[in-house]
């Protein structure tokens, strides 16, 4: 499996844009930043099927003072052990906790276990983040 090249035609202004970002972001060619982009393309369509093996993030801020949720949380982590292969929790202030999740699993099951977590009471905000496990990438 070698490199192939191919032609890719698109407007000059178009095309300025792109090398300003792949200046700004410091590749070393264009080349380099297209494969970036098709990458991530193909990594996002992983994350469309249900049973796709993924890893990512679960990242939460909330509350700690609302009652029983810093219990809750943790019986919601124990619930899905297999899933969930880490946390880091950070003391934001006297109220406010940042707590990160590292997950790998089925991109439907992973999905779940964010939606259960954010909407749990006393969640101010939370996010689910899937990347690719790195199998399929070359």
């Amino acid at each position: 499996m070698g490199l192939q090249r191919f032609g890719v035609s698109m407007e000059s202004s178009l095309l300025e844009r792109f090398d300003a970002l792949v200046r700004e972001r410091g590749y070393a060619n264009r080349s380099e930043a297209i494969r970036d982009i098709i990458r991530d393309v193909l990594v996002e369509r992983q994350w469309e099927d249900e049973g796709t093996e993924v890893a990512g993030t679960i990242t939460l801020v909330y509350d700690h003072h609302v009652n029983g949720l810093s219990d809750l949380l943790n019986d919601l982590q124990h619930e899905h052990y297999r899933s969930i292969l880490s946390t880091m929790h950070i003391h934001l202030d006297e109220h406010n906790c940042l707590e990160v999740l590292v997950v790998k699993g089925r991109a439907g099951e992973l999905r779940r276990i964010a939606e259960r977590l954010i909407a749990t009471r006393g969640v101010k905000h939370g996010k689910l983040t899937l990347t690719s496990t790195g199998k399929d990438l070359r």
